[in-house]
């Protein structure tokens, strides 16, 4: 007899289960099923993410994390669609705000970061701080003003009271960071954990103190999900002790304790 078109819908429904989610659906017993989180994530946190949805996953073996990184207005932009995803982690609260309508619970901030200046290997322009990108000539990439590492940059070139012409603007820290890679720019004002991750591909001049700016990383659950508890869980694992050693591994400021 031919198989009905509701059997082949459930088979295959099974059939994805098993690919996604490997080895998770033996022994559970009367526990809760596997869960699959969709993270939207800031591109800034891609690699201490990378290691996060390992040792989360080892504390809760039924929940597995999905990482999907980019710029703020991407990210933010996908909250949209029809299954937006279930945890949205922003580099700023501005950010945030604009996803307003579209969160479950009031933000948290998870850890923050400090701005630098990335050049090329060796710095063969010999940029010594911020007042060196009003140089003639130099070609200083920046991040636009409508995305969190562009915010940030405006506040520090408006501490030091500068005025500088750049050549592009980009979506995010990471573009910012490319463009430094790839020989395409001179200069350009990043977080300090894009500068570690870029290894030798880059080289990186410290930005005073005094004019320096502290970026707010905050996350939070998405209306939205189909895992409302197991999102809710998630984020208030970021600030657990076991996920700041790992932000603090990846250069990241450990958040104040609440008050």
């Amino acid at each position: 007899m031919p198989e009905s078109p509701r059997r082949r819908r459930l088979r295959a429904s099974a059939l994805l289960a098993v690919l996604v989610l490997p080895g998770l659906g033996a022994g559970c017993g009367g526990s809760p099923g596997p869960v699959t989180l969709t993270v939207l994530a800031t591109s800034s946190l891609t690699e201490v993410f990378g290691e996060m949805g390992t040792a989360y996953h080892q504390q809760h073996p039924n929940t597995r994390l999905r990482f999907v990184f980019g710029g703020s207005p991407e990210i933010v932009g996908r909250l949209s669609d029809l299954d937006p995803g279930d945890v949205l982690v922003t580099a700023d609260l501005a950010s945030m705000q604009e996803a307003a309508g579209h969160l479950a619970g009031r933000p948290r901030f998870v850890t923050h970061d400090m701005l630098t200046i990335a050049v090329r290997p060796g710095n063969p322009r010999r940029i010594r701080g911020p007042q060196d990108l009003r140089r003639p000539g130099l070609r200083v990439v920046v991040g636009a003003g409508s995305v969190p590492i562009g915010r940030y940059t405006r506040q520090v070139l408006a501490k030091a009271g500068l005025t500088i012409r750049w050549s592009s603007e980009e979506i995010s820290a990471r573009a910012v960071l490319d463009r430094i890679r790839s020989g395409e720019a001179d200069a350009g004002i990043v977080y300090i954990t894009d500068l570690r991750s870029a290894g030798v591909a880059a080289s990186s001049v410290p930005i005073p103190a005094d004019l320096n700016v502290t970026a707010a990383f905050t996350a939070a659950p998405l209306r939205d999900s189909a895992h409302a508890e197991a999102a809710g869980a998630f984020v208030s694992w970021l600030l657990t002790p076991d996920a700041q050693k790992l932000f603090h591994k990846y250069g990241f400021v450990n958040p104040p304790s609440p008050r």
